[in-house]
């Protein structure tokens, strides 16, 4: 078997992916915040992919959700994107934005997706090679249609599952967010039996980023309830930083973990929606 028969898991260290990257199965997908930082460094090969042509407003909804179909298939089609190939995904952030990437292709049935471990963070600290300027993806046609509903929870959704004890909803806000303190939305506070997980504490600051141990984040989340037989669903205020707490969920082997992509900037803007603080 050659290496590029071998599948990349989920999570991908920067070391797997650097003895990959001549892999012409592989996209690897630049989600930086600027685009200014992809061109001053980037890993070879990468695309780069403006975070906001994957996500979307519709009022209440002031961001988070997911574009229509034509918006959606028109950037993933401008980055190369075919169903066969393996998307790598990073940021300069700790995997957020590269997370919401992997959760919209999941819903779309895109089986082929990792996160690289770290992002830019462990690429460019731990000495891996940089490529500068732009690459110039040759476009593809992908049709983008969300079939795996099970991993999408809409407001309607959680609204009939508040009471349901087979369903736990995790606010991966900070902790003044869930609390009310601080807001982004027209009220405050979170989504009543919801427990704080705080996106970051999925992060090694000592390691560049990189998720924690595997024991660690389960020990952290089934403390808090978060446990392996309930239905989880993650939501933050767009679905950004929630993202990336369904990736460690799914990398852990939760067996059903959803994402709210209105999350707080549609809940926290209606009217219809009971508040906790």
């Amino acid at each position: 078997m050659t290496d590029e028969d071998e599948t990349l898991p989920l999570v991908v260290a920067p070391e797997a992916l650097e003895a990959r990257l001549d892999d012409p199965g592989l996209l690897i997908v630049d989600l930086c915040i600027k685009p200014e930082t992809y061109l001053a460094g980037h890993v070879p090969g990468a695309v780069y992919l403006d975070y906001a042509r994957i996500v979307a407003k519709r009022p209440p909804a002031t961001a988070g959700l997911l574009p229509g179909p034509g918006e959606l298939s028109a950037a993933l089609s401008e980055i190369g994107l075919t169903p066969e190939r393996h998307v790598v995904a990073y940021d300069d952030e700790g995997g957020g934005r590269a997370s919401r990437l992997l959760w919209t292709l999941a819903a779309l049935g895109h089986e082929r997706l990792s996160l690289l471990d770290g992002g830019l963070h462990a690429w460019a600290h731990e000495g891996h090679p940089l490529a500068r300027g732009a690459e110039r993806p040759t476009p593809a046609r992908y049709e983008a249609r969300v079939v795996r509903t099970e991993l999408v929870a809409d407001t309607d959704w959680i609204l009939a599952h508040l009471d349901d004890p087979h369903v736990v909803l995790v606010d991966c806000r900070t902790p003044a967010e869930y609390r009310g303190e601080k807001r982004f939305a027209d009220r405050g506070g979170h989504i009543p039996g919801a427990v704080n997980f705080e996106w970051t504490e999925a992060m090694d600051r000592d390691r560049h980023l990189r998720l924690r141990p595997a024991g660690w984040l389960r020990e952290r989340l089934e403390g808090l309830g978060v446990t392996p037989d309930k239905e989880v669903v993650t939501y933050c205020q767009t679905h950004h930083r929630s993202a990336h707490t369904w990736l460690v969920l799914t990398w852990l082997g939760y067996p059903r973990v959803r994402g709210y992509p209105g999350s707080w900037s549609e809940w926290g803007n209606r009217t219809d929606t009971p508040v906790e603080t």
